[in-house]
């Protein structure tokens, strides 16, 4: 997995510090819903019931850099 400079300063943050990379990397090689934005960019969901919550990651055009991570409250 590739990463952008704003992935790596938002996992500095400390809401997004306790997503886990193994759950970053699940959701992104097995998604429940994959959906392209406009842009060409990749929303990814997973939900994991060990802490109840969705989780979206977002990748870029280039189907390989991982851009944004985080658990998304209104995924239904």
């Amino acid at each position: 997995m590739k990463f952008s400079n704003y992935f790596v300063e938002t996992r500095r943050r400390p809401d997004r510090s306790g997503i886990e990379m193994d759950w970053i990397e699940r959701t992104y090689l097995f998604p429940q819903k994959e959906v392209v934005q406009y842009d060409g960019r990749i929303r990814r969901w997973r939900y994991f019931d060990e802490i109840g919550k969705y989780l979206r990651v977002i990748v870029l055009e280039d189907g390989i850099t991982i851009h944004n991570a985080f658990f998304d409250r209104s995924f239904k």
